[in-house]
């Protein structure tokens, strides 16, 4: 199936959740799964398919369930296949000889590139051309196709405007303005959207996460796979302790703005990287305060109190439009200061005082 089947590395794996092929339900897509059984039940079955929307939002998941869907040559409209059909059991063990999954390999000194380079893609290649002989129906998964480079770009391109007999290529983008424009036409597009709360808390249950999936789903933005991340990196925890420090503005509290910003510098053995998860929070709070300001606190809350400091934070429009600015200088200065490595903690810990006194002289909610 894959190159390497028995990599421990699983690159188009979520860390803290079971592979896409593992999952059974896919929460909160009707319209995606709907479109694809609308088009194969009327023979409008197109060769490639472009499954686009943000991350963490079951773009995998759907994949490995129109390919079992396929390959069990099922008919039902929620494209369920029985856990014991022969087809799902061999996609579980990554074991379907007619199944092919591209995804990130190793390099030859064993370790996990950073994009899926042309060999994959001629492997991919050799795999259409040994099963044409069997016939029936073959499918691909590439996860995630904008992880291609130039060169396997070009290949999947050829592929697609010649395509194989009775082949099906699925392909898994995160940011498809980064594909050519080429491969885009030539794919059918299903976008999956952020799931609601309600949605986000169903895909939840069976992952058994810690901490409340009502204020994860609020800070996750309806994507899985981040809440899955944040609550990896004790994510609610950090941001409480963010909505603590911003309710001592206008007079930010300096001893436990130093002491989070420290954070953002990493502890031994922390998982992931402090300082996108720093950031991450920063710009959901901040993003979070410029809603606050249009629409009035958002629900549910994140953290507690966090209503009540929005409110008080961003009362009127005016306010929002000082949060939504400061959120777009911040991550243009977080880019900027990793460009040039800069330290986190001191880099962390300037944006929150310039929070503190808002730019143009003016206090934290925005007023002169």
């Amino acid at each position: 199936m894959s190159d390497d089947p028995e990599s421990p590395i699983e690159s188009d794996r979520v860390p803290g959740a079971p592979h896409p092929r593992e999952t059974r339900r896919l929460v909160g897509q009707d319209a995606a799964v709907a479109a694809f059984t609308r088009a194969a039940a009327a023979g409008r079955l197109h060769h490639g398919w472009l499954i686009t929307g943000p991350r963490g939002t079951g773009k995998a998941t759907l994949a490995w369930a129109i390919a079992r869907w396929l390959l069990a040559e099922a008919s039902t409209p929620d494209l369920s296949v029985p856990e014991d059909h022969p087809v799902a059991r061999r996609l579980r063990a990554l074991s379907e000889p007619r199944l092919h999954l591209v995804r990130r390999s190793l390099d030859d000194k064993g370790r996990l590139r950073s994009e899926i380079v042309v060999e994959d893609i001629r492997k991919l290649l050799s795999f259409f051309h040994m099963s044409a002989a069997e016939g029936g129906r073959r499918v691909a998964i590439i996860d995630a196709a904008d992880d291609m480079n130039i060169a396997a770009a070009n290949a999947v391109l050829k592929m697609l405007e010649e395509p194989p007999e009775g082949a099906v290529l699925l392909l898994v983008a995160h940011q498809p303005a980064r594909l050519l424009p080429t491969i885009r036409s030539r794919c059918r597009e299903l976008r999956l959207m952020p799931l609601s709360p309600e949605d986000m808390a169903a895909a939840l249950a069976p992952l058994d996460v810690p901490g409340d999936p009502a204020r994860l789903a609020a800070l996750a933005g309806g994507s899985v796979g981040e809440a899955l991340r944040l609550a990896g990196q004790d994510g609610l925890d950090h941001y409480a302790d963010l909505v603590r420090l911003f309710a001592t503005l206008p007079a930010m509290d300096r001893q436990a703005a130093a002491g989070f910003a420290q954070e953002a510098a990493g502890r031994p053995g922390a998982e992931g990287d402090p300082f996108d998860l720093t950031m991450t929070l920063l710009d959901c709070f901040l993003s979070r305060a410029a809603r606050a300001g249009l629409m009035g606190p958002p629900l549910p809350e994140a953290a507690e109190g966090e209503g009540a400091l929005l409110a008080r934070l961003s009362p009127d429009d005016r306010a929002a439009r000082h949060w939504a600015a400061a959120q777009a200088d911040l991550s243009a200065r977080a880019r900027a200061g990793r460009a040039v490595n800069l330290d986190p903690a001191a880099l962390v810990m300037d944006m929150l005082l310039t929070l503190a006194h808002g730019p143009g002289g003016t206090d934290a909610a925005g007023r002169g």
